[in-house]
């Protein structure tokens, strides 16, 4: 018989009342099980008209301050969350029947914070902030492959690509996070946490 927490969910919800500390735990499970990426999630944002759209990304570092990815500035994601800064994110880990959804407010992360992850990016991962355009037209693949090599002869030593102004991290700040486990017959698990009168609170959702 597997173990309950005390609400009578297994095991693996804990009896945390912290959910940063819950998402900690599991995704470090999710790192040692999942394949492949297992900090890739699906971003959900909306423009300013409400006009929905959703694309995989990695989340780059989570603290209790929130949870934080990198983009180009220009790129439709990051001008929808200009014109509307709220957005969720969905982690799903096939490997442990899994699933996490965050719901909150976004902001920008510091200049700081931006320079330390950019420059721990590999060389061609820097260039690639340069020469790319990201989601806008290219009359072939040529000319992509020539702008980055315009921008490896512009900046041909590997410990010298500043970052560009236009490349930086969005950071989400959750007031929802909601856990689920997948259950026998679709009577699934959730957990759902939310921030109000400055603390979390935790509902069981029915499935």
């Amino acid at each position: 018989m597997n173990q309950k927490n005390s609400l009578g969910l297994d095991i693996c919800f804990k009896d945390e009342d912290n959910p940063f500390k819950l998402f900690e735990e599991w995704f470090d499970l999710a790192k040692e099980k999942e394949p492949n990426d297992p900090n890739a999630l699906a971003l959900a944002t909306s423009d300013k008209e409400g006009n929905p759209n959703v694309r995989m990304v990695l989340l780059k570092g989570f603290s209790e301050k929130g949870f934080v990815f990198y983009t180009n500035l220009n790129s439709p994601k990051s001008k929808a969350l200009f014109a509307n800064p709220k957005a969720s994110m969905c982690f799903h880990w096939k490997s442990l029947l899994r699933q996490i959804r965050i719901f909150g407010s976004i902001e920008n992360v510091s200049d700081k914070e931006a320079n330390d992850y950019y420059n721990s990016r590999k060389y061609g991962s820097r260039i690639g902030a340069w020469a790319s355009k990201q989601s806008t037209t290219l009359k072939n693949r040529d000319e992509l492959l020539s702008s980055i090599e315009k921008y490896k002869k512009k900046y041909p030593d590997t410990n010298e690509v500043p970052r560009p102004e236009h490349w930086s991290g969005w950071r989400l700040i959750p007031n929802e996070i909601e856990f689920w486990l997948d259950g026998e017959n679709r009577i699934h698990e959730r957990l759902k946490y939310k921030f109000k009168q400055n603390k979390w609170d935790k509902f069981l959702l029915s499935p």
